[in-house]
C-alpha cells in the first residue's frame, strides 16, 4: 500500500545527515530539531502556533482538554472513520455524538450535523478523510450559529487546500478552532516512528495546550493543570524537516498517480472513482478508495491478494458496531450512507513511487476479475 524503502532511499543522504546532527547534539527531547520544525510548519500552513506532540491520538486528546469541557459534554464527529476520533472522547468522559457522512466524499454531513445538535453539544470534529477537506465554510456556519468548537482531524489531508465562496484559502486543519494531525510513517508527511502536532490561531488556547503535552507545566516543577507527557523526539522532528519541502511533491505525485485511476476506471460500470472538487477542496489521496457496485468487492480484494496487489478496506466496521462504542443508542438505519460504503469501498495501493507499470497491473487485474 506504501512503499516507504524507496521514498526512503531518494532522501536517504539529508536524512542521515540530520540524524546524525541529533545524535551528535544528544538532544533528544525539545531539541533544537523540535523548535526549527515547529516554525517550518507554522510557515507552511501559515498558522500561528504549531504544538508537536508524540502521536496524532494525542493531538486530538489535547486539543479537547484544552476547551475545558466537561463530562458529558457531546463531541459530534463522523461514524465513517478510524476509532482514535472517538476514542479520545471517551476516554476524557465526553459523550460522543457519530453521524452519517456524505456518498461522493466520504466526509461528515453538514445536514446530518444540525440533526444531531442538543443542548449539551459543545463541540464538531469534522475529519478530512482520505485526503480532501470536510465542507467547512458549512460546518463553520453551523458552530457558529451554535457556538460550538470545531476541532479538525487532518490526519489524512495535510497539504490540501479549501477555498472559501469569496475565494479565501486556507490548509486543511487551520479553519477551525484548532487542527490535529499525525505523522504515522504511512501518512502523507510522515516520520519514522509516531508524532504529531495541533495547530490553532488562538494564543490562549496555544498557549495551554503548551502546558498540557508537557505535564501541565509552564516553569519546570510546577504542575498548573493536569497534563501528559506527549512530546515530539528530536529524531523525529530531523526527518519531518527533510520532508516537509518535499510534501507538495509527494502530493502532486499522488495525484498523478489518482489521474492515471481515474482514467483506467472512468467508464466502469461497477466502479465508482473518488470525487473530486477542486473548486473546494484539493484532494491529495492518503487513500485511493473507490467504491465497487454491483459486484463482490470482498472477492476482488481476495482476488487482488492472490495476484500479491495490496488492497484495504477502510472501514470494515462502523464505530457505532464497534463493541467499545456501541452503547444501544444506533440503529444501522441511522447511517444509510456508511452501511453501504462498508460493503463497497476498497483502497488501492497509493504512495509517492508508484510507476506506470505497477499501476498498469493494478487496473488490468481489477478490470479482469470485474469484468468490462
Amino acid at each position: 500500500m506504501v512503499d516507504l524503502v524507496s521514498q526512503y532511499q531518494n532522501i536517504q543522504e539529508q536524512v542521515q545527515e540530520k540524524m546524525n546532527e541529533v545524535l551528535s547534539s544528544a538532544q533528544f527531547i525539545n531539541g533544537p530539531e523540535v523548535k526549527s520544525f515547529q516554525k517550518e510548519l507554522e510557515d507552511y500552513l501559515d498558522v500561528k502556533h504549531v504544538i508537536p506532540c508524540a502521536n496524532g491520538t494525542d493531538a486530538l486528546q489535547v486539543a479537547l482538554m484544552s476547551l475545558g469541557l466537561k463530562p458529558g459534554d457531546e463531541v459530534i464527529t463522523a461514524n465513517f472513520t478510524f476509532a482514535a476520533t472517538v476514542e479520545v472522547i471517551d476516554l476524557l468522559r465526553l459523550k460522543s455524538k457519530l453521524v452519517d457522512v456524505d456518498a461522493e466524499t466520504f466526509c461528515i454531513d453538514p445536514q446530518a450535523i444540525e440533526k444531531a445538535i442538543t443542548p449539551n453539544t459543545k463541540a464538531i470534529i469534522p475529519v478530512h478523510l482520505f485526503g480532501q477537506c470536510a465542507p467547512m465554510e458549512e460546518i463553520l456556519e453551523i458552530a457558529k450559529q451554535h457556538d460550538l468548537y470545531v476541532v479538525e482531524d487532518t490526519a489524512q489531508a495535510i497539504g490540501a487546500g479549501y477555498t472559501f465562496s469569496n475565494g479565501e484559502v486556507k490548509k486543511a486543519g487551520t479553519m477551525g478552532t484548532i487542527g490535529t494531525t499525525s505523522f504515522f510513517p504511512s501518512k502523507n508527511l510522515g516520520c519514522y516512528g509516531d508524532g504529531g502536532a495541533i495547530f490553532t490561531n488562538d494564543d490562549d488556547l496555544a498557549h495551554r495546550m503548551r502546558g498540557i503535552v508537557n505535564h501541565g507545566m509552564y516553569e519546570r516543577y510546577y504542575h498548573d493543570e493536569i497534563g501528559v507527557n506527549s512530546r515530539l523526539d528530536s529524531l523525529q522532528a530531523a526527518v519531518l524537516r527533510v520532508k516537509l519541502p518535499l510534501l507538495d511533491s509527494y502530493n502532486e505525485a499522488r495525484q498523478k498517480a489518482a489521474d492515471y485511476y481515474d482514467k483506467a476506471f472512468e467508464t466502469h460500470p461497477n466502479i465508482q472513482t473518488p470525487a473530486r472538487n477542486q473548486a473546494v477542496s484539493t484532494h491529495v489521496f492518503h487513500q485511493y478508495t473507490l467504491r465497487v457496485t454491483g459486484k463482490d468487492r470482498n472477492a476482488l480484494q481476495k482476488f487482488l491478494a492472490e495476484k500479491e496487489i495490496p488492497a484495504m478496506i477502510y472501514y470494515p466496521v462502523p464505530l457505532h458496531r464497534q463493541k467499545a462504542y456501541d452503547d444501544g443508542s444506533y440503529a444501522d438505519e441511522d447511517f444509510p450512507v456508511t452501511m453501504q460504503l462498508i460493503d463497497e469501498v476498497i483502497s488501492l495501493p497509493m504512495h509517492t513511487e508508484l510507476t506506470q507499470e505497477q499501476q498498469n497491473y493494478i487496473t488490468s487485474q481489477i478490470i479482469e476479475f470485474l469484468g468490462n
